[in-house]
């Protein structure tokens, strides 16, 4: 055996003994090798793979595209663990990260590239096991206050009774509607949702209980209203403070007696529907002012529910992220893979005067303008990005990107220890151990 066949089977032996796939290719894009691990995370033999081109073999996510060979041979740079898929032999969709670099003779003329890849199937399902341990009825939140309305909700769906919902614009209440429907009785039938807000009162009234035909010029037949396509299922009354008080007296009227009269009819119709109401606005303040009538208010303040805005709850920003960033890669055939470290503090620290709805928006503007597969500052809206980065851009690690969350929080809570340990959902003990670790400072 000459000693060239020697050296080729000490590169082989080597090779199979790596835990991560390799392979080269030459300038043609065919493979030339493909190692032990290569054969397992693919599914495919050695000897399919040897001699086709790359792209045939992978059927990765970048291969036409972006592809990452191409991507160093034309800037003779490497990459390294650049998270993307690929299509094993069974079909499936394989999670990996992947390494490459160009292969040069002793001339250092680029003869090929060689590329590694690592399978994180096993890092995937944690990931999803962890979303999954902070999921509930497709509402995501580990904050401490979301996690006791998480407890109460199926109690809460196995009654008729009716549910307030408040908080903010964009904090999730048809969310929570919608998961009190799925966990009830009657989550079978339809749950109908009305913006109370959205229609002027003449509108809405015809929209909530429906007409008979001839009751005004353009009413040539019956339409059933909202109430009536809920029946035997929920309706939820989104905006309620927005109704006004002549309509008010009508929905009293619906709650006490569980009737209701279309518009034109001649005889009340039974109404056999669960009901749940929210609101952005205080209710018990416009009971005050006099904008919302007292009794109303009392029948329909039964159980309530009571969600905070995320900036009272940021612990749950990076769950929030990751969900989106999976939503979107399904919605946008696209394959973002993660948020940089500096993007990741910056969204912590943005106060989300839009609640959930705004984080969900930023994440989709940042897929349009994403180059690669991390989201970084620049993917961002200008409106939240700092005017002096160098703050965020110091960034080096997760220890980093902890102390700006928990400094956040302790601000938050005017450097109360005991709240803020309530708001991160760990012990007082725990909080200052970390804040000695990372050289977080406590004011006198």
């Amino acid at each position: 055996m000459t000693d060239r066949n020697k050296n080729n089977d000490t590169t082989r032996i080597i090779l199979d003994s790596i835990a991560d796939g390799v392979f080269t290719v030459d300038r043609e894009w065919r493979v030339n090798s493909f190692n032990k691990a290569a054969e397992e995370i693919t599914g495919i033999p050695k000897e399919e793979a040897i001699g086709q081109r790359c792209s045939d073999v992978f059927h990765a996510s970048i291969c036409e595209t972006s592809c990452a060979l191409k991507e160093t041979f034309e800037t003779k740079r490497p990459i390294v663990n650049r998270a993307i898929y690929i299509v094993d032999a069974g079909g499936d969709r394989v999670p990996i990260s992947i390494s490459t670099a160009v292969l040069k003779d002793k001339s250092g003329n680029i003869i090929g590239g060689v590329e590694t890849f690592r399978d994180l199937s096993a890092i995937e399902e944690l990931r999803r096991e962890l979303n999954r341990k902070y999921s509930f009825q497709d509402i995501i939140s580990k904050n401490v206050e979301m996690l006791k309305v998480f407890d109460v909700l199926p109690n809460i769906a196995e009654s008729d009774s009716i549910v307030l919902i408040e908080g903010e614009s964009g904090t999730g209440k048809e969310l929570i509607a919608r998961a009190i429907h799925n966990l009830s009785h009657r989550k079978n039938k339809p749950i109908v949702t009305v913006n109370c807000g959205a229609l002027p009162d003449t509108l809405l009234e015809s929209e909530l209980f429906g007409y008979k035909a001839g009751a005004f010029t353009d009413a040539r037949k019956d339409k059933p209203g909202r109430f009536a396509m809920a029946e035997s299922g929920t309706i939820f009354l989104d905006e309620i403070a927005d109704v006004s008080p002549a309509l008010q007296v009508r929905l009293l009227r619906v709650i006490q007696e569980r009737t209701y009269d279309p518009l034109g009819a001649t005889e009340s119709i039974q109404a056999d529907v669960r009901i749940v109401v929210a609101t952005n606005r205080s209710l018990e303040k416009l009971v005050k002012s006099g904008d919302f009538r007292e009794d109303l208010y009392y029948r329909i303040n039964v159980v309530r529910i009571k969600l905070p805005p995320l900036r009272q709850r940021k612990e749950d920003i990076p769950l929030l992220i990751d969900h989106f960033i999976r939503r979107f890669n399904n919605l946008k055939k696209k394959l973002i893979s993660d948020i940089s470290p500096e993007a990741l503090a910056l969204l912590v620290s943005h106060d989300y005067p839009g609640n959930i709805r705004e984080l969900e928006n930023i994440i989709e503007h940042a897929f349009v303008f994403c180059q690669g597969t991390v989201i970084n500052i620049d993917s961002l809206p200008e409106n939240i990005r700092p005017k002096e980065i160098k703050s965020l851009t110091g960034l080096e690690s997760m220890d980093d990107l902890e102390a700006v969350f928990i400094t956040e929080t302790l601000k938050r809570n005017n450097f109360n220890r005991k709240k803020t340990a309530e708001e991160l959902g760990m012990h007082k003990t725990t909080l200052w151990r970390k804040m000695k670790k990372l050289g977080i400072p406590v004011p006198d």
